[in-house]
């Protein structure tokens, strides 16, 4: 048995870095709004909230408010996010050509009409250059999640897309009958089935029919910004070489303790600046590159050129298949756009906000699979390239602090009440991964033999 969180439900009663947030959008270009500390989606009030702060309707970064009050008024906040973010303030402004600023008032920042940011992506949109894209969505038996991801594609501000939705080895025709009843007058959606479960295959399937030039991968637990797919295509043309893009991903929700932890694992943000990824200059300075691909981009939010998914055959269904490794797949194709000489741009103007497990035993399970996923990525570069063995080898010690110890910057979020069940079942995840990646491997290869 998954043990229970170790945390009491009741609110009052938690630490404080697991007090309920309310996620707001604070956009700087326009009057500050009046913050509230009620939500009507929700029903329910917050002591505090994570404010996404934003300038143009491009994400600068995150910040803790304090909701003491039905209604927190701009002016008791703005300084708060001027002293934060002054910084990010000022280097968008000067990137738009606009006059540095001294201060943030309640009534916003300068505005120009549009700013050039926002004319650049809107001439963007309106040329002939914007390529045909195909979104392809995983999904098993969660119409709901699916609904609400759904309805947030449908609404991107991008005029040439197709979304596929593949059908994961359904128990029951609840996805088939969403998308029949609720999307059948959405000619860009379309319906797939794939019986061998898995993402890998759920994510090949799709590509094997999709019609785009670049292919885009989310999660039916995904929301969605309205920009969100064309940050993802504008980043192929931020450098000459690109193959993969990945985009900034928040939390959707922040109510309970596991979804603080989560977060404090490490989430799936990485950051707020944009950053390129290949083996020649552009690359984190320290030795375990390119083996951290998790710090690449998250595979809920991310994009492949197709002749360049296709001609690596897709994503590896012995990570992520119908073995014992379900997870890995994402990290390996990030790994694999480093090795084949590509690069790969991380971009954060591409936002989406995912549903993290409410639940502690989730979590767990969670976890445990991501530690697994790890070793079996690592064990699938020594099968496939054996003169990594020794490169491997040697940062083996370095690797293990990286990933374990709480000094690492990996794990600098962790707080006081981070469960120590949770570091002890990701390195048990870590141990299994190589035999289980071997097994995977195995059951893989009979199954493709059979097909």
């Amino acid at each position: 048995m998954l043990a229970q969180a170790p945390e009491k439900d009741a609110h009052s009663n938690r630490a404080p870095d697991l007090v309920p947030m309310r996620i707001i959008e604070i956009e700087l270009g326009q009057p500050l709004p009046v913050l509230s500390n009620f939500d009507e989606k929700k029903g329910r009030h917050y002591q505090r909230a994570l404010g996404v702060v934003r300038l143009h309707t491009q994400p600068l970064g995150t910040i803790e408010l304090q909701l003491p009050r039905e209604r927190v008024e701009p002016s008791e906040y703005a300084q708060i996010l001027w002293n934060a973010l002054h910084n990010e303030i000022n280097e968008h402004l000067q990137q738009d050509g606009l006059t540095p600023v001294s201060e943030l008032r309640s009534d916003g920042l300068p505005r120009a009409t549009p700013p050039p940011c926002i004319r650049e992506r809107n001439n963007f949109l309106g040329s002939t250059d914007a390529p045909f894209v195909s979104v392809i969505v995983p999904t098993h038996d969660r119409p709901e999640r699916l609904a609400i991801c759904l309805n947030t594609l449908l609404a991107q501000h991008y005029p040439h897309y197709e979304v596929i939705v593949v059908d994961n080895a359904p128990k029951t025709e609840s996805t088939l009958t969403l998308i029949t009843k609720k999307y059948s007058d959405a000619s860009q959606v379309r319906y797939l089935r794939e019986e061998r479960q898995g993402a890998s295959w759920a994510r090949n399937c799709g590509m094997q029919v999709a019609k785009g030039e670049i292919l885009v991968f989310t999660d039916d637990d995904v929301v969605l910004d309205t920009y969100w797919l064309t940050e993802l295509v504008r980043a192929f043309r931020r450098s000459d070489n690109v193959a993969c893009v990945t985009g900034l991903i928040l939390p959707l929700e922040l109510e309970e303790p596991a979804q603080f932890w989560f977060e404090q694992y490490g989430g799936f943000t990485k950051g707020f600046r944009r950053r390129i990824f290949d083996m020649a200059k552009h690359h984190p300075k320290t030795r375990l590159h390119p083996y951290t691909s998790g710090q690449f981009g998250t595979g809920a939010s991310m994009a492949f050129s197709a002749a360049y998914l296709r001609d690596v055959g897709g994503f590896d269904p012995a990570l992520g298949g119908t073995g014992p490794i379900k997870n890995g797949q994402d990290i390996a194709a990030f790994f694999e756009v480093m090795m084949q000489g590509y690069q790969l741009v991380y971009e954060p103007l591409s936002l989406a906000y995912h549903l993290h497990r409410r639940d502690y035993a989730g979590l767990l399970k969670q976890i445990y699979g991501y530690g697994m996923g790890l070793t079996a990525h690592l064990t699938k570069c020594i099968c496939d390239r054996p003169r990594l063995f020794f490169d491997l080898l040697s940062k083996l010690s370095y690797g293990l602090f990286f990933a374990l110890s709480g000094r690492s910057a990996k794990n600098q979020k962790r707080q006081a009440s981070y469960p120590k069940e949770l570091k002890s079942v990701e390195l048990k995840g870590m141990l299994q991964g190589p035999v289980g990646y071997l097994r995977s491997r195995s059951i893989t290869r009979k199954a493709q033999q059979k097909g």
